[in-house]
């Protein structure tokens, strides 16, 4: 049964400076260690985008050398602040499509597992550049990976949701081409679960009959209050992964706070 490991919102920043207060290195460093400790025997490590918070390339550089201490195999894909060819320049095995884009297909015995790329730029213009999109080229790579799976359920791995989530703010900048997308991922009919970021929240539910889960960034989240129109707004909450482990009648998923989790457990 095919044990997946999701990390989203890196946010890496150069050594010295933070985000809040926060260092995303030290966070994503707990992280990563609580990955190799208790979850050593994952399948797949998933990084679903805004890898640094700058796209410059010393934080990639910094973030690659956290990500290279992971125990389970990794397999990446970019968000809205991203920068595809600062990103490639520095991740020179990052697996690209024919096209160019940071997207894809990873299969196991029981799912096949898509990676998409849907930054919005270049140009980098506000606000489009923070929106998603999946251009009539990857929309064509996903028909084609959707088409291609067999009897195997998909899993589809992506930065922005492809729908609304409540918060005002991020929902003015999520997918923007929601319609188009379900329209295909419906016609095809094989999409087991949608999983995503950009939110900074814990996130589960369903769009369309296809259920999703967003996870929270392994740095810092976004205020709980669903009315802010600030996309930038952050608190001082602790990080967290998510778990997907496949099984015989569907799909798991979890979510791990790390820097809170207690391994000492007693009879309550």
């Amino acid at each position: 049964m095919t044990k997946l490991i999701l990390f989203t919102d890196l946010h890496m920043v150069p050594e010295g400076e933070t985000i809040i207060g926060l260092d995303p290195a030290k966070r994503l460093a707990a992280g990563i260690a609580h990955v190799n400790r208790y979850h050593a025997d994952a399948d797949q490590v998933i990084v679903m985008g805004d890898l640094a918070h700058w796209a410059d390339k010393d934080s990639y550089v910094r973030l690659k050398g956290e990500l290279d201490k992971l125990v389970p195999p990794l397999a990446i894909t970019i968000g809205n602040h991203d920068r595809r060819e600062i990103f490639i320049d520095v991740f020179t095995n990052a697996v690209t499509d024919e096209n160019g884009f940071v997207q894809r297909v990873i299969d196991f015995d029981d799912c096949r597992c898509l990676l998409l790329d849907t930054l919005f730029a270049p140009p980098y213009d506000y606000p489009n550049s923070h929106a998603g999109l999946l251009c009539d080229k990857r929309m064509a790579w996903l028909d084609r990976q959707l088409q291609t799976a067999g009897d195997k359920p998909v899993l589809l791995f992506m930065h922005h949701p492809p729908h609304a989530t409540g918060f005002t703010g991020m929902d003015l900048i999520r997918l923007t081409n929601e319609v188009e997308f379900y329209d295909l991922v419906k016609r095809h009919g094989n999409v087991l679960h949608i999983f995503a970021g950009h939110v900074h929240r814990t996130i589960s539910g369903s769009s369309r009959g296809i259920p999703f889960s967003v996870f929270k960034s392994t740095c810092h989240q976004q205020p709980m209050p669903f009315e802010a129109p600030d996309a930038s707004m952050s608190v001082d909450e602790p990080a967290a992964y998510g778990i997907a482990v496949m099984t015989d009648t569907g799909i798991l998923v979890h979510t791990e706070d790390y820097e809170i989790a207690k391994r000492e457990a007693a009879v309550a």
